[in-house]
């Protein structure tokens, strides 16, 4: 289960200043704080394709936009889970842990298949709310063959080329992957000859993998644990400021219909409406222990439109009014 938020590498920024493109101006166009620019943060899948899209617009050809940014992002910007499968034993070792380590970042995940003297790897996306942007589809299949040639040091080329949609100037793509480029195909598909995968990197970091990969598995397998519950709480914390959130909206966010979420909740003996009170109760408390946002921003942070509404909830939870706990709980918790 992979629920919605987005870790947004902060090489991509480096890499669009290196093609010259204004990382603010890229921001801005996709209704994103600019922050985002500075801090390690997550975002929405939605937030996540419309940095995309605001790239694609930018940078005019959807295939010259491709090439530019895949040779442009610099190895030392790469991400732990990156960099894992850049300094692994081969091509094959590295595509198979991209594979298993793409479960930490959605929306897209890979299905990789070896059969006679090929290797398919097929793209697989998590969301069917949202269309995907031709040119996010592009990068994901042109990094991996990027992977292959910056470990190997050599210049591998692709067997074939699969896309769903255009993507701008087919010669660009042809010329950068050394085979044909198939458009309006039912599956966005790369293939590679198998005899490839067998190539060593020369960046291959034994040290660095010991390191690397406890930390990487143990959060995979920990992403598989965390129950619907969890997920459903983080996303609600998340988006208590934003406006009323249903269930509806949730089960969005998670891929699934609401009848499918609600059940799964029923199975975890809980419901939505315990979980939004949960969610409210903990932000509340969390928000309140700094003495710098007011009890009227507080209330607004976790999802309340007046006061008096806040007030009477916090008095179900606490027994005591927002300002009375505060003044306890820094009281309690103020150094001396």
């Amino acid at each position: 289960m992979k629920s919605d938020h987005i870790k947004f590498p902060t090489g991509f920024w480096a890499g669009l200043q290196r093609l010259g493109i204004d990382p603010n101006e890229v921001a801005r166009k996709a209704q994103l704080p600019l922050t985002i620019l500075t801090e390690s943060t997550t975002v929405t899948t939605a937030q996540y394709y419309k940095i995309w899209e605001a790239y694609s617009e930018l940078v005019g050809d959807t295939a010259s936009g491709i090439i530019k940014l895949a040779t442009a992002f610099e190895t030392t910007q790469y991400p732990p889970d990156v960099l894992a499968t850049y300094h692994a034993r081969s091509y094959r070792d590295a595509l198979n842990r991209m594979a298993r380590y793409k479960q930490l970042c959605p929306p897209e995940s890979l299905r990789i298949t070896e059969e006679n003297e090929q290797c398919t790897i097929e793209l697989e996306w998590m969301d069917s709310e949202h269309l995907i942007p031709p040119l996010l589809v592009g990068i994901t299949l042109a990094f991996l063959l990027e992977l292959g040639r910056r470990g190997t040091g050599q210049h591998i080329t692709a067997r074939s080329v699969e896309f769903s949609h255009a993507m701008g100037n087919d010669d660009t793509l042809e010329a950068y992957f050394g085979c044909p480029v198939q458009i309006g195909a039912t599956v966005n598909r790369l293939t590679l000859h198998r005899k490839d995968l067998d190539l060593p990197f020369l960046s291959y970091n034994k040290e660095l993998l010991e390191i690397l990969t406890p930390v990487l598995d143990r959060s995979v397998d920990e992403q598989h644990k965390r129950s619907t519950a969890e997920m459903v709480k983080w996303i609600l914390k998340r988006s208590l400021s934003g406006g009323p959130l249903d269930i509806q909206a949730v089960a969005r966010e998670l891929s699934m219909s609401d009848r499918t979420l609600q059940r799964r909740l029923t199975d975890e003996r809980t419901t939505f409406k315990q979980l939004l009170t949960q969610a409210r109760h903990e932000q509340a408390r969390e928000y309140l222990s700094d003495p710098k946002l007011d009890i009227k921003e507080v209330a607004f942070l976790v999802g309340y439109e007046d006061q008096n509404s806040f007030y009477r909830a916090f008095r179900l939870w606490e027994g005591d009014t927002p300002s009375n706990w505060r003044m306890e709980y820094l009281r309690t918790h103020s150094s001396s």
